[in-house]
């Protein structure tokens, strides 16, 4: 049996977060930040060692971090760190997932074992979730959620469980155009995962904005999203609030395009006979190949779009808490 090799990460100040029973470990900027109250977004990691291609993932972080420090927000990366979960990936230990240098990908089954066995592990939106929920964190961007796969019917992500069980707002641009989009917001709804369309009617479907789907509730303003969040939580529900909105216009893919890029894209998974945890990562590089990059750019923006969403959601949510705060001080005390 493997022993414990959990090594606190680069940049660590003691930064626990207390009263979880396997301590999560948060670096330096994201502690600085929860003990002067500023407002974080939870980011994955997997995205970018694993969904992303090198370089394009050193540009993904640096344009999720400049949205969200450009609105008054902190970003905060979640991985698993030579075993230990950390929130706030940083300095050398960032260096080394962005090189993909012995990174595993982990969903939320995952990340046990890979704190006992000391590893490196990249988090996917499962997993993200499972670790901003445990460290108290409100919101997290992403690109798009995992769902319910086309081939075969019966592949669903863990993505969804986890939407059904974490209380975090989940921006995200909809679920990735590979999947059985109809069949996603069907499970959304049967989990009962309340879903939000942002200044949108229509469900992305990731690298497009139009899928002809529409949403059960469209919203406009952030802080009416994180007030329908504080409704949610004080009614002691345990789901996320999933916030979708399409990808920029300048660099949304038609529809058509998209959709004859995954039928190819189809076709060579079933010729190489992927499976697994193999196929997302596959399809999206053929989809890539058969846009001429053209996909790739649109994830680069809609990272950064949903970014910066998540940071005007997150210091909505700051501000509400202190009005309730001050309120609840203002208020006399009954004799």
């Amino acid at each position: 049996m493997a022993a414990l090799r959990g090594v606190p990460p680069d940049g660590d100040v003691s930064g626990t977060v207390p009263g979880v029973p396997h301590p999560i470990t948060c670096g330096t900027e994201v502690a600085d930040a929860r003990a002067a109250g500023r407002p974080l977004v939870a980011l994955e990691s997997s995205v970018l060692a694993q969904g992303l291609p090198i370089p394009a993932n050193r540009e993904a972080e640096a344009r999720m971090r400049a949205a969200i420090v450009a609105r008054g927000a902190v970003p905060a990366i979640t991985a698993v760190v030579r075993g230990v979960p950390t929130i706030g990936l940083a300095g050398d230990d960032l260096e080394r997932f962005l090189a993909r240098d012995g990174v595993t990908k982990l969903s939320s089954r995952d990340l046990a074992p890979a704190m006992v066995r000391g590893r490196d592990g990249a988090t996917t939106v499962a997993a993200s979730l499972t670790l901003a929920a445990a460290a108290g964190l409100e919101v997290f961007a992403t690109g798009g959620i995992g769902g319910v796969h086309r081939e075969p019917a019966y592949d669903e992500s863990a993505d969804l469980l986890a939407l059904a069980t974490a209380p975090v707002i989940t921006v995200c641009a909809g679920a990735k155009s590979i999947l059985d989009l109809p069949g996603t917001l069907e499970r959304l709804d049967s989990y009962g995962v309340t879903v939000l369309g942002y200044r949108t009617d229509e469900f992305p479907g990731f690298f497009t904005a139009h899928t002809g789907l529409r949403v059960p509730q469209r919203i406009d303003e952030a802080a009416e999203i994180a007030a329908i969040f504080r409704a949610s939580r004080a009614l002691g529900r345990q789901s996320a609030l999933l916030v979708v909105q399409p990808p920029p216009a300048d660099a949304a893919l038609e529809a058509e395009v998209v959709e004859q890029a995954v039928a190819q894209a189809l076709v060579e998974v079933r010729t190489v006979g992927a499976r697994g945890a193999t196929v997302t990562p596959f399809l999206l590089a053929a989809v890539e190949r058969a846009t001429a990059g053209r996909s790739l750019a649109a994830n680069l923006a809609l990272l950064e779009a949903n970014a910066a969403l998540a940071a005007e959601i997150a210091v909505a949510l700051g501000a509400t808490r202190e009005r309730t705060a001050r309120i609840a001080s203002d208020r006399p005390v009954s004799p």
